[in-house]
């Protein structure tokens, strides 16, 4: 029996589209996604619906070419697969590590951090270390099995996705000192905001709907319902988006909403008075929880996929004997998020500039994937393809100038812009010298040596 062989015998496929419908809003809709949408809402006014409208747009874009890409080449390991038929391991390699490993170092870790500021804020001292404490419950429960991870991850999701709608209706409808609806929309046509200076701002509560993508080998009806289950939760989170926006924009002065770090704790207690406090503890732990439970359950699938075609060292793609799960995966991504969480605290100045970081990592990924369709539609015409981008190649052109516009536009001043443009380089500088590295000497390719799409399938 080869290596190969002896370190896996095949993921279970038992996710339906209900379950990867869940995952998928799980993986999405984080505390700092609704920060996001808040802070926009506070610096564009009615002129954010715009932003909005646009991130939508270029979201439809990548999750176009990512139902494609995936279903043309079945395989967990995503855009590795897709990138290393078409521009090679190299570059499959950072593309890779750039889209998944880069949030799981800058952007989880924020993630935790502002729920344990919030936390903190709401009931000093109550919940030391609770952060810590949910990513390794949420460890030992993905090693426990993906049956068991879709229950609870269903649980969380529903419970978050109805705390953001009740806070969204209830700012709405609420009456005390809100803002009218005809100034909003008045402000929509003649705010000094530019809307284009908030696209990444809208864009970041949009990112990652294709990290679902690295669960499909775990699908039970994957042509159906991959792309079903992103078009469907970024159709939802559209409207619940710009629901709580609205909310927002109702109910909370403009610089309030811009100049504070937990907006959504400001929103909660002018709608529910105390008991706002409770909803907003709700919501922290519900998106901080849903946000690492998927992340844990996607990106081991994605670190076993580029094993498999020797991206990574055989262990990634050993699975645990009796629940089948990439248990190294999902231990090793669990140490890369606690190390950021020890080293930065509880330094609420740190999230920004970590939630760029990882953004404008994941931006340089979703460009290399748009690349990846047009050279493999160039490549393999005649492949199949169950699922095929319309309008090609405008997608694909609309997506790689909206993300290349985000990426060069992607902070609010020149020095923190500097700071994350430091850190993007740092990681892809690193990235790309492992895959360099790694390709040449221990893969033996070249490093811009297409993997014929056969091979890849077969792998």
């Amino acid at each position: 029996m080869s290596e190969k062989q002896a370190a896996t015998k095949g993921l279970k496929k038992v996710l339906g589209l209900t379950s990867l419908f869940i995952i998928t809003i799980g993986l999405v809709v984080s505390q700092t996604s609704v920060v996001s949408i808040l802070q926009g809402a506070g610096l564009g006014g009615g002129t954010f619906f715009v932003a909005i409208l646009i991130a939508f747009i270029i979201t439809l874009c990548y999750i176009s070419t990512y139902s494609e890409l995936s279903l043309m080449m079945p395989k967990a390991g995503s855009i590795s697969t897709y990138t290393a038929v078409s521009l090679g391991h190299f570059a499959a390699i950072i593309a890779a590590l750039s889209a998944y490993v880069a949030p799981a170092i800058f952007a989880t870790p924020a993630e935790m951090l502002l729920m344990q500021h919030v936390l903190d804020t709401i009931a000093p001292g109550s919940f030391t270390n609770i952060a810590l404490i949910l990513l390794w419950l949420f460890t030992i429960l993905n090693v426990l099995g993906i049956n068991l991870f879709a229950s609870i991850q269903s649980i969380i999701s529903f419970t978050m996705l109805v705390t953001l709608v009740v806070i969204g209706f209830a700012g709405t409808f609420h009456a005390s000192n809100e803002i009218s609806t005809a100034h909003i929309f008045t402000d929509m046509f003649h705010s000094g905001s530019s809307v284009f200076s908030l696209i990444l701002v809208s864009l970041w509560p949009f990112v990652g709907f294709e990290m679902v993508c690295d669960l499909i080998e775990e699908a039970k009806n994957p042509v159906k319902h991959i792309p079903k289950a992103m078009f469907i939760a970024s159709i939802v989170m559209f409207f619940a988006y710009s629901l709580i926006a609205f909310a927002a924009m109702k109910q909370v002065p403009a610089a309030e909403l811009a100049n504070t770090d937990i907006p959504h704790l400001v929103l909660g207690k002018i709608i529910f008075g105390d008991a706002g406090k409770i909803i907003v503890m709700v919501l922290a732990i519900t998106t901080t929880s849903g946000l690492i439970s998927a992340a844990l359950a996607a990106v081991p699938r994605m670190l076993y996929g580029m094993a498999h075609h020797r991206q990574l060292p055989v262990i990634f793609m050993m699975l645990h004997p009796k629940w089948k799960t990439p248990w190294f995966g999902i231990i090793f991504l669990s140490a890369l998020i606690t190390l950021p969480v020890l080293i930065f605290g509880k330094n609420p100045n740190a999230l920004l500039m970590l939630i760029i970081s990882s953004a404008s990592c994941w931006l340089l990924t979703y460009i290399i994937a748009h690349i990846d369709l047009i050279v493999l539609r160039k490549k393999y015409p005649k492949h199949q393809r169950p699922f095929k981008s319309p309008m090609f190649p405008l997608l694909q052109v609309v997506g790689i100038a909206g993300m290349a516009y985000a990426f060069f536009n992607n902070a609010p001043t020149p020095e923190l812009r500097l700071k994350v443009y430091i850190n993007t380089a740092l990681f892809i500088c690193s990235t790309a010298l492992f895959a360099f590295l790694w390709v040449k000497y221990k893969m033996k390719k070249g490093l811009f040596e297409a993997e014929a799409i056969e091979q890849a399938i077969k792998d």
